[in-house]
């Protein structure tokens, strides 16, 4: 028997949504009970029949099952996956009504720092909305009648994936590669790893490309698992079906293959292991920053390794980026520390106007990377530290290290570490440059910095993720002595 025949359907009208960019919906049972519910892929405004799931800290989670009237600002959304994949949200919403909420949920996690003194900017949108990002990751899983599946995850399915046909969140050429190497995967023996008992071998499939180069990188992580080991015979056929689905027809464009394999041993952390099976061992990116807005732009370029991190939205980074340099406005002859540094994009953009740039950061991958990209750009100011953001800075305050004039944090989702914000505290830095790509995690973050002598300045959101409910936002302090 289908599972939904034995749900309860309800009919609703949502009337807001969650902060995941879920519909909420209030329905009321015979008792006269009143129950919140939460229906993906619906929007304020429209009427809708749901079936009612589990329930999750008192508020039902919900299947939608038909749309009755549609809320009037609904669009159609552009991809077939749309309302089963777990990656877009808010294709059935016009890009316009999605700046607008995100501009909301920025002022509303400020509110309490936000006075006639801070300026709050219009966000900034993404220009494309679609086909934007310069990476994603797709997974290979089978089911116990051995169908393969090689795409996203399905939302609220605890894992299950589907096989993708299409995803206009990238270049066309990434569903190609994911349809190549699925046929691959069919025409062998080969399984898909399964975590429970550590058997089988293909796990993922990383994709990414150089947009400003025309530079593209798969790379294929399997298991350590030495009794799935795929064969040099299976890699060979790999290699070649994907040169021969998406090699460049530009000879500047650089095609790059790897294969990552993940070691999960009892008692000991997970180890990754990554070797080049063709092509240059990174793919190159270019910049385009314009730090002054009566001045010309500069192009900066980087090489950025299969697994390290660097924005996924290529021409919005410049926007980011350029913006942040714009509002910070660093001082002649200063030093600055660029704090969770990745690959060292702003410690380079702002080693052309400092004196000296202290950058931090734990990732050895990224360190290596952001090393390589300070020669590439013809640096001799900056100087990268491989380290924990707070024990790397207590480090450098009990070593006598010259203050610094300038800050810039641009840390995880979950914001900075206690030990970070003590340490950023006592450094007393006159300017403060804070970028994050969750401003709640953020907001809180600015109640410690601002109750320890910081002065909010400016606000700026920046939409990064166009489709999804995520927004990026740059924030600007001052120290008041």
């Amino acid at each position: 028997m289908a599972p939904h025949k034995q749900l309860k359907l309800v009919e609703v009208e949502v009337s807001s949504l969650s902060k995941e960019g879920y519909g909420i919906a209030c329905t009321t049972n015979p008792e006269g009970k009143t129950s919140t519910v939460e229906i993906p892929f619906t929007l304020p405004g429209d009427k809708v029949r749901a079936f009612l799931l589990r329930k999750e800290k008192g508020v039902f989670q919900g299947r939608l099952d038909e749309i009755i009237t549609p809320a009037p600002n609904r669009v159609p959304p552009v991809c077939i996956h749309f309302a089963s994949c777990g990656g877009c949200r808010w294709q059935n919403l016009s890009y316009e009504d999605q700046l607008e909420l995100k501009q909301k949920s920025v002022i509303k996690s400020f509110l309490p720092h936000l006075n006639d003194q801070v300026i709050v900017h219009q966000i900034i949108p993404s220009l494309p909305p679609l086909q934007y990002r310069n990476k994603m990751e797709f997974s290979f899983s089978s089911n116990l009648a051995g169908d393969r599946y090689l795409g996203l995850i399905l939302l609220g399915s605890k894992g299950r994936v589907f096989n993708l046909q299409e995803c206009h969140l990238v270049n066309p050429w990434f569903a190609d590669v994911v349809k190549t190497v699925r046929s691959w995967w069919e025409q062998s023996k080969i399984d898909a790893y399964h975590m429970g008992k550590n058997v089988g071998s293909l796990r993922t499939l990383i994709v990414r490309e150089g947009i400003r180069t025309g530079d593209r990188l798969v790379m294929l992580t399997v298991s350590g698992n030495p009794d799935f080991a795929l064969t040099r015979h299976q890699l060979d056929s790999f290699k070649e079906a994907v040169r021969h689905a998406i090699e460049p027809k530009d000879p500047n464009g650089k095609l790059s293959i790897f294969l990552r394999i993940q070691q999960i041993l009892k008692g000991t952390p997970t180890q990754f292991f990554e070797m080049v099976l063709y092509g240059p061992d990174h793919i190159r990116e270019v910049l385009h920053i314009q730090e002054k807005l009566d001045e010309p732009s500069y192009d900066l370029t980087f090489k950025i390794s299969p697994s390290a991190f660097f924005q996924p939205n290529t021409k919005q980074a410049e926007r980011l980026y350029s913006r942040a340099f714009q509002m910070l406005e660093i001082p002649p002859q200063a030093i600055v520390y660029d704090l969770y540094c990745g690959t060292g994009t702003l410690g380079i953009c702002a080693a052309r106007r400092a004196k000296e740039v202290i950058g931090i950061e734990l990732n050895p991958e990224s360190v290596v990377d952001a090393r390589e990209n300070v020669k590439l750009n013809g640096l001799e100011n900056i100087n990268i530290i491989e380290g924990d953001v707070g024990k790397t800075l207590g480090q450098l305050i009990a070593w006598g290290n010259k203050r610094p004039d300038v800050v810039m944090v641009d840390p995880p989702r979950v914001g900075l570490d206690a030990k970070a914000i003590q340490h950023l505290l006592e450094l007393k830095a006159p300017k403060l440059l804070y970028i994050s790509c969750n401003p709640a995690s953020q907001a809180v973050n600015l109640e410690e910095l601002i109750r320890g002598g910081y002065q909010l300045l400016e606000v700026q959101p920046v939409d990064q993720f166009p489709q999804t409910v995520h927004v990026e936002n740059i924030a600007v302090l001052k120290y008041i002595e």
